[in-house]
């Protein structure tokens, strides 16, 4: 692939155990040198409450310690990244979005208590008790995607925001990829026996291969998201949008990225060192992957 080189992962794997925080050394481990599922839950643990949530920092871009409804929706994508869904880490998350759910249904995208602590500006928060499409959209369509836990399935907390994120989607399109990935993640598991799904799908995919939809060009300058961030595996949700041209000059593209350091750079300004930091060993953890999910490395 264009004078791909051969360490790849090894560069990576090195900016790993030397910059990147424990959860995600047990993360790479975990995806690339037989580390365990419990490891990488046991690196997790610290991040949760007593109110089952999660906070601390987990979010780089968060340093609220109180749980926050994004920062849970990021510990469910690493509980989904190890097939966790049987640890007792579950057992806190149920309760705390059911308590957390709204009259109507949904979650807030943060609430009041992010405004105390160091937090990037886009997670200023005026006023609680607000549903947001963004994380509901996404922890919702986590929860549908695993069969381990569905005892809640049927409980009014979680009936009502599957309402309304359909309510959500019926109504408007998305207004970035942020957006686009509560989408998506939500039409990808939600049972549809309705058949309400066809059309969200319909607008969804027109939006993607819209103006403000999957960022073609690899060298686009800015807070852009790309072929690679849409479709970070084969068979993806957008996979049939994209050309295997695209996909193989993205490629090229991500590997050319790889810093001198072995990581990868944040496209956008981060709350502190620290956090660009943590930023940083996430993403290239996320980029290792795509890369070996492509037969790249």
């Amino acid at each position: 692939m264009n004078g791909l080189t051969t360490d790849v992962l090894e560069r990576g794997g090195e900016f790993i155990y030397r910059h990147a925080r424990l959860l995600d050394r047990m993360r790479y481990a975990y995806d690339f040198e037989n580390g365990t599922k419990e490891q990488v839950l046991g690196a997790l643990r610290p991040y949760q409450n007593r109110d089952g949530g999660f906070g601390n920092g987990l979010e780089p871009d968060m340093r609220c310690p109180d749980s926050q409804p994004v920062t849970t929706e990021t510990a469910l994508m690493v509980i989904r990244e190890v097939n966790g869904w049987n640890s007792e880490l579950m057992d806190g998350i149920l309760k705390y979005l059911k308590e957390l759910t709204l009259e109507g249904g949904g979650f807030p995208r943060a609430t009041t208590a992010v405004n105390a602590y160091p937090h990037a500006p886009w997670w200023t928060t005026e006023k609680d008790g607000v549903p947001s499409l963004n994380p509901t959209g996404s922890i919702l369509g986590m929860l549908m995607s695993q069969r381990v836990r569905i005892d809640f399935f049927e409980e009014d907390w979680f009936r009502s925001s599957v309402e309304y994120v359909w309510r959500s989607l019926e109504r408007s399109l998305p207004g970035d990829y942020h957006d686009a990935a509560q989408w998506i993640a939500f039409l990808e598991h939600v049972p549809d026996p309705e058949g309400r799904g066809a059309d969200c799908r319909k607008r969804l995919d027109e939006w993607l291969t819209g103006p403000q939809g999957i960022e073609k060009d690899p060298h686009a300058q800015g807070y852009v998201h790309k072929v690679l961030d849409y479709a970070p595996a084969p068979g993806s949700y957008v996979s049939r949008l994209i050309s295997s041209e695209e996909i193989t000059l993205h490629l090229n593209w991500l590997v050319g990225e790889q810093q001198e350091d072995g990581g990868w750079n944040i496209s956008f300004p981060a709350v502190s060192p620290a956090g660009e930091q943590e930023w940083r060993g996430w993403l290239t953890v996320q980029n290792l992957k795509t890369l070996r999910a492509y037969g790249v490395i």
